[in-house]
């Protein structure tokens, strides 16, 4: 099974800034401990490997994770954030100010994505499906845990349900949650989407 875990929540969630690849956005407290309780979640699952995406809040709720479960983690790029380009630490107000509904427009290949220096949502597919694939190759029959970023695991869900432009806009995965995929007669299927410890249900 692939468990792809977003990060805790971090400074960047708080403050709504389009914060990327950008350094100097680590875990809120409320993350860690985020992260905490996610990682007690996992004890029952048999994970054999755990990948991070290199930045920072990802890196971090892995360290946690994999700490509690006395595993390692490998840094893999092809989990890394949306490359932001040129609305790289912009806040949220003033990037819909200037570029209308930038999240709508990124999922449906808008110009304004690539006039703005934005990896498309097209690459982040590509790169999270090669990651699959090698995972799948190296890893046999193990669950493996993915800490990753929001739309990574959107550009799996895109794929494995064709997911219109509207519906992965609206579709939040939420910090510290799980979303999980099995592979099934060949082909990637969904098992659960926002999965996480029971008390965080009863929050927003």
């Amino acid at each position: 099974m692939f468990l792809f875990l977003r990060h805790g929540q971090a400074r960047n969630n708080v403050e709504r800034v389009l914060a990327g690849r950008a350094k100097g956005y680590p875990l809120t407290q409320l993350g860690v401990r985020q992260a905490e309780n996610i990682a007690e979640f996992l004890k029952p699952f048999k994970i054999s490997a755990v990948y991070s995406s290199p930045v920072e809040r990802a890196e971090q709720t892995a360290g946690i994770v994999a700490k509690t479960l006395g595993m390692e983690y490998t840094i893999d790029e092809r989990l890394t954030e949306i490359d932001m380009g040129g609305l790289g630490g912009m806040p949220y107000e003033d990037m819909f100010a200037k570029h209308g509904n930038i999240f709508l427009r990124f999922y449906e290949g808008h110009p304004v994505i690539e006039q703005n220096g934005m990896e498309t949502f097209a690459s982040i597919k590509k790169r999270v499906t090669d990651l699959v694939e090698h995972c799948s190759k190296h890893h046999g029959d193990g669950d493996i845990l993915l800490v990753t970023h929001m739309d990574p695991i959107k550009s799996l869900l895109s794929t494995v349900m064709q997911l219109r432009p509207e519906s992965l806009y609206e579709l939040i995965i939420r910090n510290a949650s799980l979303t999980m995929f099995k592979r099934e007669q060949g082909n990637l299927s969904i098992v659960s989407i926002n999965s996480m410890c029971p008390e965080r249900y009863l929050q927003d």
